[in-house]
């Protein structure tokens, strides 16, 4: 930028053009190297030929020095004046060749083009156009030092914002320890009364139980005591052969004595205790004529199944698909009404429904429960609010020790995210975090990379920004992108592109960039030699 603004300053002022004599194709800077008169040295140092030979159409030197101003070695270059433009070279070859390559014409001197100089038109336009470019440069370093001074105002708050939550974070560790302390204070009685009101729960569900299979022990003996003596004999219980211990079929007189303990018959007190042996496989007179809810369900289910349903039908009979829709829906139906419940787990519902729910719990245990959830609500509540602080410690430290530019310029970039909408895509900057990209048309985000480093040359490391690692290509790497900061007034993004596969090109301008103009004057009356 600096040498851009002395250009304009050179070419600004009001200048008179004094020609210093050279041969043609010479640039001033080699001048002192073509003194008329004396032998010419190539500038390479591979031989010395007389002044006469420089310019005269036929090529001496290797490096092409004596034909400056000749088309005559093929290695050569010209060198434009262009009075009121830039001075630049063009390869030999392109002189008298009938294009105007200089905008002076120089190039063309003996051609026969019809050649205009534009020197000064292009000269105008140039300047014009430095101008705005150091009007932009001004204003955006006016920017940029306000944003230096708000990018220190705001590290100040920031540094002793950090040290009041480091500060409330002592005593918001200290109130979550008291907390806790009073959370297992109250969570103590709250266990012992639940454990006291859950056993007394059991207690009552065990003499439950005991009344009703002291209740069906009764039952069971009044059924077995056919002839009603008081007694249950070895011949009342072979006419339940479902109590067979070994199930084999045959229930013999042995088995059945054994069942009652070694005797033959039992009266109501000692038939209480052989009714362990007899009350899991005993089945109630009442229902011996009914078949067994569970071999019903079996044989349901054993029933034979063809292994292709399709095959019970002719092709041109196989029902519609609708009509194969109701079918399942009658079916889902009577699975529904005629499923079996096994006998196991109709017991514990019957169970559970004779049993009934626990029970609520009595006040004073009901306000033990109460105490201790109200405290753990408030730990919960304390901790909840420790954990928000130390995020908020983690980003201000990080925030803090962030590398933002010399002077923290950038500063004002972090957690903005800043777009460019193209005839295809969204682009979506958001400086030192990532770089996305989504279709104008729906659909998700594609991630073209998360903040990395500057990445800038040695001598302007903050010019260029890198986002690597993000959403990896098609066989390919994963996507990157390089942003390139220039100097603007605003801070946007003016074009994207995609160089090579994956690796994309941002154009970024902010007056962060901007530097301070030189403060460089030339007299008018200075000459400039040509």
């Amino acid at each position: 930028m600096s040498c851009q603004f002395l250009l304009l300053l050179l070419l600004s002022v009001g200048v008179s053009a004094v020609e210093v004599q050279r041969p043609r194709g010479v640039p001033l800077s080699k001048r002192q190297f073509y003194e008329e008169g004396k032998p010419f040295t190539c500038l390479d140092g591979s031989r010395t030929i007389p002044f006469d030979r420089v310019n005269d159409d036929y090529c001496d030197c290797q490096d092409g020095s004596d034909e400056p101003g000749t088309a005559a070695c093929p290695n050569g270059s010209f060198h434009c004046t262009n009075a009121g433009f830039r001075p630049t070279f063009i390869p030999s070859s392109r002189i008298n060749d009938g294009i105007c390559d200089c905008c002076d014409t120089t190039d063309e001197y003996n051609s026969g083009a019809t050649c205009q100089n534009t020197c000064r038109e292009l000269g105008r336009k140039e300047r014009e156009s430095l101008q705005k470019m150091a009007e932009i440069a001004k204003e955006g370093f006016l920017l940029k030092q306000q944003l230096i001074h708000e990018a220190k105002m705001g590290l100040e708050d920031k540094k002793a914002k950090l040290g009041d939550v480091q500060g409330s974070k002592k005593d918001m560790e200290a109130k979550v320890e008291a907390l806790r302390t009073v959370k297992e204070s109250a969570e103590q009685p709250e266990r012992e009364a639940k454990e006291r009101h859950l056993k007394a729960w059991e207690d009552q569900k065990a003499l439950i139980q005991k009344e009703k299979d002291s209740a069906r022990m009764a039952e069971v003996f009044l059924e077995l005591d056919d002839d009603a003596d008081g007694f249950v004999s070895v011949p009342e219980l072979l006419s339940h052969s479902e109590l067979d211990p070994d199930a084999d079929g045959s229930f013999t007189e042995a088995e059945a004595q054994g069942l009652l303990g070694g005797v033959d018959k039992v009266d109501t007190v000692a038939f209480e205790s052989i009714w362990s042996n007899v009350k899991e496989k005993y089945m109630s007179e009442s229902n011996a004529d009914t078949p067994a809810p569970e071999e019903t369900s079996r044989e349901e289910i054993n029933e034979p199944v063809s292994d292709n349903e399709s095959d019970q039908y002719p092709d041109d009979d196989i029902p519609e698909d609708e009509d194969d829709d109701d079918e399942e829906d009658e079916d889902d139906d009577r699975d529904e009404h005629d499923y079996k419940i096994p006998p196991t787990a109709r017991t514990e519902e019957k169970k559970d429904d004779d049993e009934g729910a626990m029970p609520p719990y009595d006040q004073e245990t009901q306000n033990l429960i109460d105490a201790a959830q109200k405290a753990r609500d408030e730990f919960d509540e304390a901790e909840r609010a420790l954990r928000e602080v130390d995020d908020q410690i983690r980003n201000l430290e990080k925030e803090i020790s962030f590398d933002f530019g010399p002077s923290s310029e950038f500063a004002y970039l972090y957690s903005q995210c800043y777009e460019l909408t193209t005839s295809e895509y969204i682009y979506r900057l958001c400086p030192f975090n990532r770089v996305t990209q989504k279709s104008k048309f729906g659909g998700s985000e594609t991630n073209l990379g998360s903040w990395g480093k500057w990445a800038g040359p040695e001598d302007s490391i903050y010019s260029v920004m890198k986002y690597e690692h993000g959403t990896g290509c098609w066989q390919g790497p994963s996507r990157s992108t390089t942003v390139k900061l220039t100097c603007g007034k605003e801070t946007v993004v003016m074009s994207t592109s995609e160089p090579s596969r994956c690796e994309y090109l941002m154009e970024f301008t902010s007056p962060a960039v901007c530097q301070e103009p030189p403060s460089l004057e030339i007299s008018s009356h200075e000459h400039q030699e040509l």
